[in-house]
């Protein structure tokens, strides 16, 4: 199984494009059905981390930032850069990670 949608590192850019991914996200008539279509990579074993202990956080209850961000810091998951949590630094990654 693709484990991520290809088309989508060259059409990921900061400027837009000509073609705006005709004929690469979907092509008519020629629909390609795949699970992880707004993927442009595999996840990172930080993200799946990150993914793992952000569901023991919710699942132990965690509602607000700071409680979330407080659960993360308890389990010992780092920030990517090796720092723990804050709320802010948490807004700013979820921002990242969810383009």
């Amino acid at each position: 199984m693709q484990q991520y949608n290809e088309s989508l590192i060259s059409w990921k850019q900061h400027k837009p494009s000509k073609d705006a991914g005709i004929n690469n996200i979907q092509m008519p008539g020629k629909p390609t059905l795949m699970v992880w279509q707004t993927r442009d990579h595999e996840p990172t074993s930080y993200e799946l981390s990150l993914a793992e202990h952000l569901i023991m956080a919710f699942s132990s209850g965690a509602e607000t930032i700071d409680e979330v961000v407080s659960a993360l810091n308890q389990q010992g998951m780092l920030h990517g850069d090796g720092s723990a949590f804050t709320a802010e630094s948490f807004e700013q990654e979820m921002a990242r990670l969810g383009h």
